[in-house]
């Protein structure tokens, strides 16, 4: 009670005023209490999603890059190393930070000659040894917990020069951990490099990619 409030009713009906003073002390603290809870209660609501970001990052163990190659008559599998792999989300805007990166010169087959030609000839991964996606932005709306389907945007780097790209995703997000999947193509004769058939054997101008990650998620403050 306020000392305002209490000597102000002397000479007034002292207990009739006084019963009244502690009622209205009363509606203030429920008044307060109530505002309290009710923030509280907003703030609880909002943080789990709208102040965060969620930063990402891959397992080498758990992910690859594998390609497919196609002529009229065969199909040529293949696959690229992780060299690594960070990402960051911020949930407020839905911009995004960070890249995968692929080891060019780890590219396989199986076939020793295949390999060196596709090293040699098409990717000249001796004098441009990475391969790279620099994530800049996501499209779509992300679940904090389970699968969501986005549009990743930003640079697909190959062959000495970057090709804007956006790429669909299927994420999965569990507590501490994540999954992905994404297939697209890469039209790699359109962006500068030579196409490896042979006299007899004429393969695609485009390669598929099928990229699958895996790795530890965690969450941060938002700023």
């Amino acid at each position: 009670m306020g000392h305002g409030d209490e000597w102000g009713c002397f000479g007034v009906g002292t207990a009739d005023c006084m019963s009244s003073v502690l009622t209205k002390q009363r509606l203030k603290v429920a008044t307060r209490t109530t505002l309290t809870f009710a923030v509280g209660l907003l703030g609880g609501l909002l943080s789990p999603m709208h102040a965060q970001q969620i930063g990402l990052t891959c397992n080498p163990e758990q992910s690859s890059a594998n390609w497919t190659l196609s002529d009229p008559l065969h199909t040529v599998k293949g696959d690229f190393k992780l060299k690594s792999c960070h990402m960051k989300y911020h949930m407020n805007s839905r911009l995004a930070q960070g890249e995968i990166v692929f080891d060019a010169t780890s590219g396989h087959s199986g076939n020793t000659s295949r390999d060196h030609k596709m090293h040699k000839d098409v990717l000249e991964s001796g004098k441009y040894p990475e391969i790279r996606f620099r994530l800049d932005r996501v499209e779509g709306s992300l679940a904090s917990q389970g699968p969501s389907t986005l549009q990743a945007h930003g640079m697909f780097g190959i062959h000495g020069a970057e090709h804007e790209m956006t790429i669909p995703v299927e994420l999965n997000l569990q507590t501490n951990e994540w999954t992905a999947t994404a297939k697209f193509p890469v039209p790699y004769v359109k962006w500068g490099m030579k196409n490896p058939s042979l006299l007899f054997i004429h393969v695609g101008d485009t390669v598929d990619i099928d990229f699958r990650g895996a790795g530890s998620l965690a969450r941060e403050a938002g700023k």
